[in-house]
């Protein structure tokens, strides 16, 4: 018999290179140690490292879905306790998927930036917030004066949104004062 869980919403944001995929790996790992049923979820085209396995910048790999929208995973909903899903911020049902899903009982967890490199908040992140039982804010180190970072600094200018997989994130930077490329 499945342990009964209660749904919640949990919401780690950060900037690039602030352990977002990191934490929400380690999440999965407690709950598949409580014997909880849980699917992880990457972006359909985040193919940096892998296109089946989620992975983080230190090189650590979980079996995922790859989906483009999050109503792709609706069908298997019903066989896990825990839904992780990473890069939440590309997902256009995001919103409307972890609300239902945490209404229906799921444990979601949800690895998101919540700003782009121009300061930009994701709306749909922004929206979860509110709704969410748990938000952690993480930071990056800056590679310029080491202090915490709260942005992520582009390297080359954006060309379409839907390119960011492509290119090469020099750093994370600290100060106010580091004005959006």
């Amino acid at each position: 018999m499945r342990m009964k869980i209660e749904g919640c919403l949990q919401l780690i944001i950060g900037p690039m290179f602030s352990g977002k995929s990191t934490e929400l790996i380690r999440r999965i790992h407690r709950y598949q140690h409580a014997k909880l049923e849980c699917l992880v979820v990457k972006y359909l085209f985040d193919t940096r490292h892998s296109e089946e396995m989620l992975s983080t910048h230190d090189k650590v790999f979980v079996e995922a879905m790859p989906v483009q929208t999050l109503a792709e995973v609706r069908p298997f909903l019903d066989q896990f306790d825990v839904i992780g899903i990473d890069e939440g911020q590309f997902y256009p049902d995001l919103v409307d998927f972890c609300q239902d899903a945490a209404n229906r009982g799921k444990v979601v967890v949800v690895a998101a930036l919540d700003a782009t490199f121009e300061r930009k908040a994701f709306e749909s992140v922004v929206e979860l917030t509110p709704t969410a039982e748990q938000v952690i804010k993480l930071n990056a180190i800056c590679s310029s004066c080491g202090h915490d970072a709260v942005w992520a600094r582009c390297s080359q200018q954006l060309l379409h949104a839907a390119l960011w997989l492509t290119r090469r994130w020099s750093s994370s930077v600290a100060s106010r004062s580091s004005a959006p490329p």
